[in-house]
């Protein structure tokens, strides 16, 4: 007939055996010594011999019980592992865009964290946007997003958390043929009379779209006419040689064939990048990208508004809010 060993009797026995002292093992546990030693006899006489030679004066481990000694702690290593929580999954993080560049805040997020826990899995996902990834967010295909948060409406806002990461400068994105492409940087100013690409009808970069809107309304300009954005950087180089508009984007993209990026200034605008996250409690997946991003920014100063810049309300009042 099997005999049923409960893992208290042999959490006991460990505690006892490593301090060889019942009092002090009772301390440990925090159980009284007199069930401590209880669980003691119990375990002695479910495997039918002494583990303990007791005197008044000290305890010392049998031979059996030195044996016993390391399969105990076996099998509660054991039973911690089996009853250890699951661990999380693959982190599904949104980078927007597969085109990557070298001071892209969610590439660089990601890169990060991949290197500071090698052992958790991260794996990349395109969404185009901002607007399309919170819908993913919602329905549990994806984990992590980055974007414009101001500029989702205010029903996805209230079910998802966001910490702002960065504030990026603005630039555009200039055919080669453009009458502004010979300046070093643009002025805001300079682009009255030359309508501007803010993505207006692709679903995926609403969030994009509204941002740009208030962008040019502060500043007097005129967007260009809504059109299906491209996809990728061959067929964006495409679009913007066959349009003829420059297009609103940010610093640190990639290098485009025929097509030149120009800051923009007086004043730089800046957008407040957050990485977003369904409501509640992040994962650990979540916070290890939210720490990187964290370390990234202290290291660079991501978040130090610079002077002689702009941004929207909404962004003023969720700095202003920081801790």
């Amino acid at each position: 007939m099997p005999v049923d060993l409960h893992p208290r009797l042999l959490r006991g026995f460990v505690a006892t055996a490593e301090t060889l002292h019942f009092g002090q093992a009772a301390a440990h546990l925090h159980v009284a010594q007199q069930a401590l030693s209880r669980d003691v006899r119990t375990l002695e006489r479910l495997l039918g011999r002494p583990l303990f030679t007791r005197t008044t004066r000290s305890v010392a481990l049998t031979p059996a019980g030195e044996r016993l000694l390391p399969q105990a702690r076996r099998l509660l290593a054991l039973q911690e592992e089996m009853l250890a929580p699951p661990p999380d999954g693959a982190v599904l993080v949104d980078l927007n865009s597969a085109v990557s560049g070298e001071d892209l805040t969610p590439d660089r997020i990601l890169a990060a964290a991949r290197t500071a826990a090698p052992g958790v899995e991260l794996l990349a996902r395109y969404h185009g946007g901002l607007a399309a990834g919170a819908r993913e967010l919602l329905a549990g295909r994806l984990d992590v997003s980055f974007g414009w948060f101001g500029g989702l409406p205010a029903a996805l806002r209230e079910r998802l958390g966001q910490r702002p990461v960065r504030l990026e400068p603005l630039a555009l994105l200039l055919p080669r043929g453009h009458p502004l492409v010979d300046r070093a940087a643009i002025r805001l100013a300079d682009l009255a009379g030359h309508p501007v690409d803010i993505c207006a009808g692709n679903p995926a970069t609403t969030e994009w779209t509204e941002f740009g809107e208030q962008l040019l309304a502060a500043h007097g300009l005129t967007a260009a006419a809504p059109s299906p954005g491209p996809v990728g950087a061959t067929e964006t180089a495409r679009y913007l040689a066959q349009r003829g508009n420059p297009m609103l984007t940010t610093m640190g993209g990639p290098e485009l064939s025929g097509v030149v990026t120009r800051a923009l200034v007086d004043p730089v605008p800046l957008t407040l990048v957050s990485l977003v996250h369904r409501a509640g409690p992040p994962s650990s997946g979540v916070r290890l990208l939210a720490d990187c991003a964290a370390e990234l920014g202290a290291g660079e100063g991501w978040l130090v508004r610079p002077p002689a810049s702009w941004l929207t309300a909404w962004d003023e009042r969720l700095l202003a809010a920081r801790p």
